[in-house]
């Protein structure tokens, strides 16, 4: 059985980075009802790979980010914790050894079980983005909803 250590690697590291360095900051911008919250996200970027934590605000209630290691998620925690947009940050540890751990910001996410509308809305998506989202995954059986048991357990992705 492979495990990932307990410390990151050497030379493994937490920085912010520019919101449009970013992998995923089209992505966002494409699919939040207000684009400008875009403003005051930044980049986390763990080695060389830089992913979007957008604020709250507006429409937003909440936001995430998930990491595979528990120091990982404690530093990006540490570097978010001073940015506005970012209020009652904390690290939701994951018991599971498969399941990634999460920062999380903002109000608390909704139950796992609700439907893909009212998830998508909390997290501030647009509403034609939530319905092109909910009619591609009715489309197509293989992809889990945000709500199923399978998301619950491993937390809501926004990606």
């Amino acid at each position: 059985m492979l495990t990932a250590p307990s410390t990151p690697p050497q030379g493994l590291t937490v920085s912010l980075r520019p919101a449009e360095d970013a992998y995923d900051f089209g992505y966002f911008r494409d699919r939040l009802a207000d684009p400008a919250l875009l403003a005051d996200a930044v980049a986390v970027c763990v080695f060389r790979a830089p992913l979007l934590a957008v604020p709250v605000g507006g429409r937003r209630h909440g936001g995430y980010m998930s990491f595979d290691q528990l120091s990982l998620a404690m530093k990006a925690r540490s570097l978010l914790a001073d940015r506005p947009g970012f209020p009652d940050l904390r690290v939701r540890w994951s018991p599971y050894r498969d399941t990634c751990h999460t920062v999380e910001w903002g109000k608390p996410t909704p139950a796992c079980w609700e439907d893909d509308v009212v998830i998508g809305r909390f997290y501030g998506y647009s509403e034609a983005s939530i319905a092109r989202f909910v009619a591609h995954r009715q489309q197509t059986s293989a992809l889990p909803s945000w709500s199923s048991p399978q998301r619950c357990r491993m937390g809501a992705l926004e990606r």
